[in-house]
């Protein structure tokens, strides 16, 4: 999941928790909004964590011999 995919889950979550005051049968806009607040931090954790994973440094070294010194 992307970082902006994630802050946009983060921000609608937190519209329906904090702004939106309208009331569905059998939905709770404030769960929903908590629910979708906390899959965009784990998002986030994850873009991050999967970010910091593919910074990897490869070294190669190629030594080379010459044979016996003569």
């Amino acid at each position: 999941m992307a970082i902006g995919t994630s802050l946009f889950l983060l921000a609608a979550g937190a519209i329906l928790k904090f702004a939106v005051e309208t009331e569905f049968a059998g939905i709770d806009i404030e769960v929903v909004g908590v629910i979708l607040m906390v899959i965009g931090g784990l998002g986030i954790l994850l873009s991050l964590f999967m970010m910091n994973r593919s910074r990897t440094t490869r070294v190669e070294r190629r030594y080379y011999d010459d044979g016996p010194p003569r």
